[in-house]
């Protein structure tokens, strides 16, 4: 949002698709690789877009793969803290949009 990236790490599914087992899952926010902090800048400036929700996933080997950006991400799911970090920069955006955000 903005300039700000938040990383989600869910954890704990026991199948591939983890929408299939919420009850059984963690999230915590954590820091965001520097490679993907600059691919997901990179995306954002060349599409012109202020936000954007990406989804990856990382394989057994450590790699990690992009699946999609979303224009609307949903993340009102996530437990606090994560959520009301992410809805103040929604809200700082909006309120400050055009305006430089040096955070």
């Amino acid at each position: 949002m903005g300039r700000q990236i938040f990383t989600v790490r869910i954890e704990g599914s026991p199948s591939l698709d983890w929408r299939r087992h919420y009850d059984a899952l963690s999230y915590s926010l954590i820091d965001t690789p520097p490679h993907l902090a600059k691919c997901v800048r990179a995306y954002l400036e060349a599409f012109g877009l202020v936000f954007g929700a990406f989804d990856f996933g990382i394989d057994h080997d450590g790699r990690t793969w992009l699946y999609e950006c979303k224009p609307n991400g949903q993340f009102a799911w996530f437990p606090e803290p994560i959520t009301g970090r992410i809805v103040t920069a929604v809200a700082d955006q909006l309120q400050y949009a055009g305006v430089h955000d040096a955070r």
